[in-house]
C-alpha cells in the first residue's frame, strides 16, 4: 500500500509543485491538501496519513508541531520553511517533526525525506554556515531552556516549582516565561493554557 499524505496550506505554486510530485509517485498518496491549521488538527485525526507535510510560514508558533506531534504520534510531520536556520531545523525536530526542509530543497530530496519520515526515519538538517545569517520568515523558535519552562508551565507549574526542578532562580524563570509569552504571542498563563 502506498504511503498516505497530508498537505498543510502552502503557497500555491509550491502546493501545485508538492501535489504533482507525490502523484507521480506510485508509492504515495495524497489523502487532504490545502489544509489550515484548525482543519490539519481534525484530518489527522481522522485520516490518520503516514506523514503531513507542514508550512513553517503558515504555523501560528512553533509549539503546534509539538502539540500535532503529542495528538498524532503515528503520524510524521515533515515541515518545509523558507530558508530555515539551524536552530529553526532544529526547533522543529525538538517539538516532533521527523524533518524540516528548505522550500528550495530538490524534488528528489523532499521525495526522500517523505518516503523515510513513512518509514518512522528522523531526516537531520545539512548543516551550511551560511543559512544560519539568513533570518526566515515564520514564528521565532524557543530555546532548548524556554522549551523546557513551557513544558513546565503547561503542567500548571508554579514559577517557585519550576525554579526548583530546573535548579534555577525564580527570576529566571519569569524571564523564560515573557519570552515565551512573546514567542507564541500570549500574554497570561490562561492564554497559554487554552492553547
Amino acid at each position: 500500500m502506498p504511503a498516505t499524505v497530508a498537505l498543510s496550506r502552502f503557497e500555491d505554486l509550491i502546493a501545485r509543485g508538492l501535489t504533482a510530485l507525490i502523484d507521480d509517485d506510485p508509492n504515495l498518496q495524497v489523502v487532504a491538501e490545502d489544509l489550515d491549521p484548525d482543519g490539519l488538527q481534525a484530518v489527522l485525526g481522522e485520516r490518520q496519513p503516514d506523514v503531513a507535510l507542514l508550512n513553517y510560514g503558515s504555523l501560528r508558533t512553533p509549539f503546534e508541531v509539538h502539540e500535532l506531534h503529542s495528538a498524532h504520534p503515528g503520524t510524521r510531520l515533515v515541515v518545509l520553511a523558507s530558508r530555515p536556520t539551524a536552530a529553526e531545523a532544529n526547533q522543529m525536530l525538538t517539538f516532533g517533526a521527523t524533518a524540516c526542509l528548505s522550500k528550495e530543497t530538490q524534488a528528489r530530496d523532499v521525495l526522500n525525506a517523505i518516503h523515510l519520515a513513512s518509514r518512522g526515519l528522523q531526516v537531520l538538517p545539512r548543516a551550511r554556515p551560511a543559512d544560519a545569517a539568513l533570518a526566515s520568515s515564520g514564528p521565532e523558535p524557543l530555546t532548548a531552556r524556554e522549551s523546557d519552562v513551557l513544558a513546565l508551565l503547561q503542567d500548571g507549574r508554579s514559577n517557585a516549582e519550576i525554579a526548583l526542578a530546573l535548579q534555577v532562580g525564580v527570576e529566571t524563570v519569569r524571564t523564560h516565561a515573557r519570552n515565551i509569552y512573546r514567542k507564541l504571542g500570549v500574554r497570561t498563563r490562561r492564554e497559554l493554557a487554552d492553547r
